[in-house]
């Protein structure tokens, strides 16, 4: 199950938990995505969302993912509510028995969240907010895997 984190969470002590007692895998692929700060004009990240449709999607995604890859584990965890720079947004990671699997499977996670999260992103700034849309690239990296 994926998690939606309401507090921060540490990725690295996340990632070593998923490898905890696993003697199986030989590859550990992961990606954390942070809060940046463009120029030093964002103050806060915010992201809302519908709690139970949210969790429904990132399900979804992260079973398609684990239907679709050869991999043993997938980590999926995606922060809502407020967040500043530096903080991270998002940890998708895959255990596998070889590495190509596993960095499939988060390059798909990844494109899937982008594009299909049910999340409202709001960059906040000192004189300024501004709402963040996936861009055309992340509609195109998610259209590539359907064929």
């Amino acid at each position: 199950m994926a998690i939606l984190a309401l507090i921060p969470f540490d990725p690295y002590s996340e990632l070593e938990g998923l490898m905890r007692g696993r003697s199986d895998a030989g590859a550990l692929a992961s990606f954390i995505g942070y809060v940046r700060d463009s120029a030093n004009s964002v103050s806060s990240l915010r992201l809302d969302h519908y709690p139970a449709f949210t969790q429904r999607v990132l399900d979804e995604i992260e079973s398609d993912c684990k239907t679709r890859f050869d991999v043993f584990a997938t980590l999926v965890i995606h922060r809502a509510g407020e967040l500043e720079p530096g903080e991270p947004i998002v940890l998708v990671a895959a255990v596998s028995l070889h590495r190509k699997a596993a960095l499939a499977c988060v390059d798909y996670l990844m494109d899937r969240l982008k594009t299909e999260a049910p999340f409202w992103k709001q960059e906040i700034g000192p004189n300024t907010s501004q709402w963040i849309e996936p861009r055309e690239e992340d509609h195109q990296a998610r259209k590539n895997w359907d064929s």
